[in-house]
């Protein structure tokens, strides 16, 4: 488990033996009706959104259980678990476990009416089109940066994801390893998706030999920025916004090619209080429960569009970036690949990370110098490991199942193999800049 998640966890737990200490419960209190909401949110998100339902629905209580969303599937199938009535989290893989497996609801237009919820933005499908969970937010991906740091350098905030392979950016970038945070595959397969796999595939090169790899996600990406180990980290935007709440000298800047990853509501299939549950996922799905999100401790970013002419200036509107064409990322094609991308960066770039990084500083070198054996080096170290169309088998995307928080495993004979055709590459292209 991360440091930050369970940070989270203990936020939590404390938090919720604070309110149990503060006083005993009311006879009002005791006799509202439950709602047992399984979930993997923050403290202070919970606190906040437990509080505005209670006002918004006086009859009805929150019973809120914390788990990380790799431990819900389990959690859910257990005896304690099947008391669960409302899952929301924001993992699109662990609730399409769900749906796989049957443990959640198909949600009628009765149920949960969708009007002004659109099902899309840009090419990213954010609900499940049988209703089985239904999107409540959304979270952008992009660069959080120090401005300061940034100007004592002499460097620009990137307006999109080649400048970042430009040598200037040559040891300043923090990156998330795929294989060990769960976000972090969907930020590469934004990027081979948007300029496709061989352009892709070079642009991730030399990111990759400019980035220092962070083995977790979230708060610690900034936590580098912030302590000047990078001028910029690679990451979500409710991360770089949680730090910025908590006094970090942080800011954070979309990419004009984006991605974005939705969470999530959906209600059990045997939630014994399905009528308070369905009260539940309607508020989160409110003007009154949308705009909550914007509140400076939180900042996601809503999935009901007209919340957003109330929101503050300058707040990122997803909507408006689909519909400049920066959103055409499609998530349910890019999922399948996910396991098969981190294993490879795992590989080829992580695996040999300082030789890596050290070639490609002899590589800016010999352009600066205008060395004509440079061109023939960069191609080598710009050469995927594998064409588009291998990596679209689905035989091979099968045998790399991405799992999060999963436990590291040794490579497999095909791995090492990718590791040591990398290695082959470099060893021709430092001989052609020797």
């Amino acid at each position: 488990m991360s440091s930050d998640l369970r940070a989270t966890r203990r936020q939590f737990i404390a938090g919720c033996g604070a309110l149990a200490a503060a006083a005993l419960p009311s006879a009002q209190a005791r006799t509202r009706r439950p709602v047992v909401v399984l979930t993997s949110y923050p403290q202070d998100t919970l606190t906040r959104f437990e509080a505005a339902f209670e006002k918004a629905h006086p009859g009805l209580k929150p019973q809120l259980r914390w788990r990380l969303p790799h431990q819900m599937p389990e959690y859910l199938a257990s005896a304690e678990g099947r008391g669960v009535d409302v899952v929301w989290a924001a993992s699109p893989r662990t609730f399409a476990a769900l749906a796989r497996a049957g443990t959640l609801a198909a949600l009628s237009e009765a149920d949960v009416p969708r009007e002004g919820l659109p099902a899309r933005i840009g090419g990213t499908q954010i609900s499940e089109p049988g209703g089985h969970y239904l999107a409540t937010e959304v979270a952008g991906y992009g660069f959080v940066h120090a401005p300061a740091r940034l100007q004592a350098l002499g460097l620009p905030v990137p307006r999109d994801w080649p400048e970042l392979a430009e040598a200037r950016w040559a040891g300043q970038i923090a990156s998330p390893i795929p294989s060990r945070v769960g976000f972090a595959p969907v930020l590469v397969d934004i990027v081979l998706q948007a300029f496709g796999w061989q352009r892709g595939w070079a642009l991730w090169s030399a990111i990759a030999g400019h980035s220092r790899w962070v083995p977790a996600g979230g708060t610690l990406i900034g936590d580098e920025v912030t302590a000047g180990r990078a001028a910029i980290g690679l990451t979500i935007d409710f991360f770089a916004a949680s730090a910025v709440a908590r006094g970090a000298p942080l800011a954070f800047a979309y990419p004009a090619h984006g991605g974005l990853n939705p969470a999530h509501v959906a209600v059990a299939q045997a939630a014994p209080h399905r009528a308070e549950a369905l009260a539940f996922v309607r508020y989160l799905l409110s003007e009154a429960g949308q705009t909550l999100l914007a509140h400076p401790t939180i900042r996601k970013l809503p999935v009901r569009p007209s919340v957003y002419a109330g929101l503050p200036a300058g707040y990122f509107n997803p909507f408006e970036a689909a519909a400049r064409g920066g959103y055409d990322y499609d998530n349910a094609a890019g999922q399948p690949r996910h396991g098969l991308l981190a294993a490879l960066f795992d590989q080829v770039f992580v695996a040999d990370a300082d030789e890596y990084a050290a070639l490609w500083q002899q590589l800016h070198a010999a352009e600066a110098a205008g060395r004509p054996s440079a061109a023939e080096a960069r191609k080598l170290l710009e050469t995927p490991p594998l064409t588009e169309a291998e990596a679209a088998d689905p035989a091979l995307q099968s045998r790399f199942r991405y799992v999060e928080h999963a436990a590291p495993t040794e490579p497999g004979e095909l791995e090492l193999a990718w590791r040591a055709a990398a290695m082959a590459r470099r060893r021709q292209a430092a001989a052609l800049l020797g």
